[in-house]
Parts: C-alpha cells; structure tokens; sequence
C-alpha cells in the first residue's frame, strides 16, 4: 500500500461529505477585479495603523494569515489590538465568490491537500495578512487589567501592515524557556518585547477565564511529512505558549464581537457549545480518580477537576483531557436576536461568543465581520433572520462534514504509516462506544481506530494497551485487539 494514492482519496472523500471545491467559471473575471483594485487607504471612517509593530503567530506552512496581534501598556492595563483581515472589502456579497463561500463555508485541511473555501490568490495573497504593504481590516481593541479582566473594548475598521510572520514551533519554546529567540525576535529587542507584553497579558486573560470555568485541555494534533505523495513520518504535535497565547487573544476578540452585536440589536450568529451530551460518563471518570462532580453539569467543577488532575498526573492528562472532550459533544452555530439568551460556550464559560476571527477560513466570520460593519456604520444588517438561520445551519453541517473528512483523511494516512508495523502495541484511550463498534486512539501517535477485538466491558474515557491488528488505507480502516 506504500503506492496509496491519498491526494485522489482526498478528493473522493470531499465529495462523498457533499463538498464541490471547484470555483465557479467567473472565478477567474472576479479575482481579476478585486486584484486591480487600488491600494488600501484610509478615510474618516478607516484609521492608517500601519505605523504599528504588528506580528502574527501561525503554523510554519500558513498563508492563509487572517490576524495580527500588536500590544503597548497602558496606566489601565495592556492595551491589546487583534486585527482581522477585511475579507468582505474584497468578495462582494452575493457575488459568485461569495456564493461558492456560502455553499462550502470552511476550508478543508488534509495534510496531503488544502482545499480552500475562497482562491488561494486571495486567502494567501489578496486579503492574507502578510509580510507585505497595508490591507484592510478590522480592529478589536481591549484593554486587560492585572487580573486578566477585559476594562475597555471596541471595534473599528483600519488599515493595517504585517511587520512580521511568527510561527507556534519557533515563539512557543522561546516563550517557555527551552530556546533561543527566532531570528526576528532576536534581530528585533522593539518585537521580542512586543511578543513578550502580548504573552503577559494572555497569560493574565487566561488565569481568569480558567478561574471562571473555562476548561483547560491538552490537545495533540498530528504532524505529517508527506513527499511527492508518500507519508514519511507521522507525529503527534502538542499546542504550546504561543498558541494558548493567540488561543487566548482570539477567544476575548469573539467575545468583544458577540457582546457588541448584542447590544446592537441585531440578530447575530453564535458558536454554541452547549452542557455536555454525556455528563454523567463525565461524573464516572471523575469518580475513577476519588473526585465528585455534581449532578447537573457545571465547567467550574470540571474544571477544577481537570486542574487537580493536570497537576497530578501531567503525563497522563492528555488522554483524561482527549476523553472529556469527545464526550463534551460537538460545538453548533446559531442565531441569536434581540432579546434572546444563548445556550453560551459550555467549555470556554462564556454567555455570548461569535467566530470571526478566521475570515480567509470560514464563511461565518465573513457573516460576522458583515454585520460588524454594519452596525459601525449605523445601516440594517445585510442579512434578513431567515438568512442567518441557513447559514448557521448550513455551516454546522459543513463543519461537521469537514471534520469527517479531515478524520478520515488522517486514518488514511495513519493507515498508510502504520502498514509496517503489524503486531506492535501501543498505550491508548478509549474515544466511542456505539452500536457501531468500539473506537480507539492511539496515544503514542495521531492514529485513531477500531477496536475488533477485546472491546467488551470498556467505555469511553478508558486507557487501554492494544495491538495493531490489521490497515486498511483505501477504507481508512486500523484494527486493533487486545
């Protein structure tokens, strides 16, 4: 199976999910369009911030850039400023574009292939936030005091210049002490110290929103190294400081952008994680470790038991925290109105939160970035209730779809790197029970299968040992014993 050709089998599991990345034939007329527009520029309503040290921390092969960060201190705290890439400036509402995005709604990860909900001339280039001149944006500015507590917000469009491309694998070990400072940082004491405010005020944001109940994961994604199609290595890649760090300063920005709406009056889209689906396995595995949950579900006790339990066992604790959260249930988008109360986002505790910080990735934020600039220019929304209604419909159902293609994908080419090595054991937790089988993950590497063999008597949040059994790449199939 070496010879598996897994760029077609991404291409087949995209459309088996009901995805058509193909763009429309007056893609190309567009993107000509948009691409001889003139040069970003300011005006009464669009402030010039392009004199500002602003960075962006990413992944090492982003180019889809949608923010920048720039921090300064204040008497009040650290003035923070995310900027987020205009994309709306650009694709016109309604236009063919626009269209394509509002049908497929997210772009798609596969590691073998990206399949980008808007051109990559665009996502990468045209509104990406790059190392290059000025693009237009929209700021969400907050000041955080000592204890973390947000003491002033607001929103505003401007024009906006990248001075540096930062990655996760170069700032976060830098951040945490275990490496030198990566080039422009060193290069640069005026960054180095920006970076370092940024980290201080993240910090200081984070301890509170854990101290109010949001939940403290450890999660792993995989990490592949794929040449001319081949896979050759597979790993686990753990989050480190600087992304808990843009983790934190884009959680505070989709807060500012939901609670603005709200006053607003404006009907809005909000990402929901509702009470856990499975609260009482939840108070099982709590129990295992000789702690007691309450009965109704409630983030500031899970918390506190995730917290004792980090401490405790840190080794450990990414496969407790991988449990909790395939029980916590997936995450929605809905529509919110005036006068309304939200379900809110059960593990970030938080009453009122919106996605628009990744607007090159995904068409909600596009939606949200729309009504923000309609309520700073005192005009009705663009979108009538019944319109925000189907696109939150529709892109939960397409998050939901992409991240059935991203698993699948990623047991393709788990089952590709795994084909030498059958009859191996490996430590691992226990992800799904269902009428279906009994589901697995490997916690030595990102490989996710199921269990064939042994599965009686076990449950979800169960750490197991397992031989590998049987691959299976065209079906995404890895089989495992006991």
């Amino acid at each position: 199976m070496s010879d598996f050709d897994l760029a077609a089998a991404a291409r087949r599991e995209m459309a088996t999910q009901g995805f058509n990345p193909a763009f429309p034939s007056e893609s190309a007329a567009q993107l000509a369009s948009i691409a001889a527009k003139p040069a970003p520029i300011a005006s009464d309503a669009i402030q010039d911030l392009r004199h500002l040290p602003w960075s962006s921390i990413d992944n090492d092969t982003s180019r889809d850039l949608d923010q920048i960060e720039f921090a300064e201190r204040t008497p009040a705290g650290i003035r923070v400023l995310v900027g987020i890439a205009d994309v709306d400036a650009a694709v016109d509402i309604n236009s063919p574009l626009d269209q394509h995005a509002t049908s497929e709604t997210t772009s798609v990860y596969t590691s073998v292939l990206t399949f980008p909900m808007l051109p990559e001339q665009l996502s990468t280039d045209l509104t990406s936030l790059n190392e290059q001149g000025g693009r237009y944006g929209i700021v969400i500015e907050y000041t955080a005091g000592t204890d973390g507590s947000i003491v002033h917000s607001d929103i505003y469009r401007a024009v906006m210049a990248n001075k540096a491309q930062l990655t996760y694998s170069a700032v976060g070990p830098w951040l945490e002490g275990t490496a030198q400072a990566p080039a422009k940082l060193a290069a640069s004491p005026e960054l180095a110290a920006q970076v370092k405010l940024q980290d201080e005020a993240a910090c200081a944001m984070r301890n509170l929103r854990h101290k109010m109940g949001a939940l403290d994961f450890d999660r792993t994604e995989a990490q592949v190294s794929i040449h001319n199609g081949k896979v050759e290595s597979l790993s686990a890649r753990k989050k480190n400081r600087a992304g808990d760090l843009i983790e934190d300063f884009m959680i505070a920005a989709n807060q500012i952008m939901a609670q603005s709406l709200a006053r607003s009056g404006s009907a809005f889209i909000q990402r929901v994680v509702k009470s856990p689906e499975r609260w009482n396995r939840i108070v099982q595995l709590a129990a295992g470790f000789g702690e007691t949950l309450p009965t109704d579900a409630n983030s500031s006790s899970l918390n506190d038991f995730l917290k004792k339990r980090k401490a405790a066992d840190p080794v450990h604790y990414p496969d407790l925290s991988l449990a909790v959260m395939k029980l916590m249930g997936p995450g929605e988008y809905a529509v919110t109105r005036p006068g309304e109360s939200s379900p809110g986002h059960f593990s970030l505790a938080a009453q009122s939160y919106s996605h628009s910080t990744a607007p090159n990735r995904r068409f909600a934020d596009i939606v949200t970035q729309r009504l923000i600039k309609a309520m700073l220019a005192h005009q009705p929304s663009p979108y009538s209730d019944a319109e925000l209604e189907a696109i939150a419909l529709n892109c939960t159902l397409k998050e939901n779809a992409a991240r059935k293609v991203e698993r699948n994908m990623n047991k393709r080419i788990a089952a590709v790197a795994l084909t030498g090595r059958i009859g191996d054991s490996f430590r691992a937790v226990v992800t799904g029970v269902t009428p279906k089988g009994t589901f697995i993950r490997v916690l030595e590497l990102p490989a996710e299968g199921r269990l064939m063999q042994g599965e009686h008597g076990v449950d979800v949040g169960d750490q197991i040992t397992v031989k590998l059994l049987h691959t299976d790449p065209q079906s995404g199939f890895i089989d495992f014993g006991r």
